[in-house]
């Protein structure tokens, strides 16, 4: 029984992933299952949605809404805290909530950074991996059924993250201006 909720799971994740099914296993279409292929859309998206012609270099919107200061960073920020909390409330533990906080975090932090912030974000796929996490986390069995438990968890620290980044915005934007008016 296990095995094929997970399987059904990672399939309902993983659309775009080519996934090796028993031959009784079957799809079922679940108001969960939709919310977990939004994920999976929503981070192709912010990610790897487009391609960089003649190469197999990918990226999405995040670092293109990187390059408006401020507003950009709290659009990629709010996208990136909606697919943590679908997930946590799709079976993430808490430690694998934890990092995918740090993963936005990082994203988040040296994202914001003008410039080279623009660069980290076309290389640090902070969505992507989250994916990636979850995916893990579902194949090794560790599906732990709704997430209600660990969603307060998830909005304080998604709270604390955006603090720390209005603040780190905020004396940039001091050091800039002082910069500027010397």
């Amino acid at each position: 029984m296990g095995r094929h909720y997970s399987y059904l799971h990672l399939q309902a994740l993983f659309p775009y992933k080519q996934l090796m099914a028993n031959d009784n296993t079957r799809y079922i279409r679940t108001p969960q299952s939709e919310k977990l292929k939004w994920v999976d859309h929503i981070s192709h998206l912010m990610d790897s949605q487009f391609r960089v012609p003649g190469t197999s270099f990918r990226f999405g919107l995040d670092p293109i809404l990187g390059l408006l200061p401020i507003a950009g960073d709290l659009a990629s920020f709010g996208v990136s805290a909606m697919l943590i909390l679908t997930m946590a409330r799709h079976g993430a533990s808490g430690k694998l909530v934890a990092l995918m906080l740090l993963n936005v975090g990082l994203d988040t932090l040296f994202g914001s950074i003008p410039i080279l912030g623009n660069l980290f974000d076309f290389a640090f796929k902070a969505n992507d991996r989250n994916v990636r996490l979850l995916r893990r986390h579902y194949e090794e069995g560790k599906y732990q059924g709704s997430g209600k438990g660990i969603i307060a968890g998830v909005v304080v620290g998604l709270a604390v993250l955006l603090i720390l980044l209005v603040w780190a915005l905020w004396q940039m934007g001091e050091w800039m201006f002082h910069l500027l008016a010397s």
